[in-house]
């Protein structure tokens, strides 16, 4: 059996649990910012997730939702939507910055643990790299980004999850090998993505993806658990651990 040489992590929702109280407050403010009555209430935000990337779910936002439009929108709507995204970017940095969207329990202890194992680290995701830099630069230290050997993220492939794409752009960088991967997901659309690209995968859900379908994911947790906070299994065989660690990952691989 192949080793694992790599882990690969989703970062929305995965590393943190960034949607709800993270992505959503920051797109609203974004939208007050801009003089709009549009609010993406927790419900809302829920189906709106379906659309993976920020700029795409305001497009989605407005072709199906049929919200209220300035003239600048109907006249340059690339730029109206990019402005938006940036200024939704912005106000998650402050919320960051403000200790307000921790890390998942087990996600430090994961990292560091395969750190000192000798495992690479790469990061998969639709979010923006300033996105994923502002995360990891408040919640694991100034210097965390350079963990990751490759920070797959935003617009660095044109086709977003759940189209492996991502997953293939990552692997190729580093030169590996599915079978020498495992990857770390929340979302159906992110669990189809690493699948498709022959990836084994590990789902923690939260809130929004609890109901998805992860038939197939080699474990589904509801996080990936501390000595003195287990995780709980929801599919998959976990061997009796309580929570996620090196020695688990390498039983799984077996």
């Amino acid at each position: 059996m192949t080793q694992i040489v790599a882990l690969i992590f989703d970062v929305d929702g995965t590393l943190a649990d960034t949607e709800r109280d993270g992505h959503r407050p920051a797109f609203n403010a974004a939208f007050s910012e801009a003089g709009l009555d549009w609010d993406w209430s927790v419900d809302l935000y829920g189906k709106l997730l379906r659309i993976t990337g920020g700029k795409e779910r305001i497009r989605y936002y407005i072709d199906h939702y049929s919200p209220s439009l300035p003239a600048t929108a109907l006249h340059n709507p690339d730029q109206f939507i990019m402005g938006l995204h940036l200024a939704k970017n912005r106000y998650y940095a402050q919320l960051l910055a403000e200790g307000r969207i921790p890390l998942r329990p087990g996600v430090r202890r994961l990292l560091e643990e395969a750190r000192t194992a000798g495992l690479r680290l790469a990061i998969s995701t639709t979010t923006s790299p300033d996105n994923v830099i502002a995360l990891l630069d408040h919640t694991l230290g100034s210097d965390s980004a350079r963990w990751f050997e490759v920070i797959a993220a935003g617009d660095v492939v044109p086709a977003k999850k759940p189209a492996p794409d991502i997953y293939h752009y990552a692997m190729h960088a580093m030169q590996l090998e599915p079978a020498q991967c495992l990857v770390f997901e929340d979302s159906e659309n992110g669990f189809r993505s690493a699948r498709d690209a022959g990836l084994r995968t590990i789902v923690t859900v939260n809130e929004y993806t609890h109901d998805h379908d992860f038939s197939g994911a080699l474990l589904v947790l509801d996080h990936l658990g501390e000595p003195q906070h287990s995780m709980q299994v929801i599919s998959g065989h976990a061997h009796d651990a309580a929570y996620v660690d090196v020695d688990l990952l390498r039983k799984l691989q077996e």
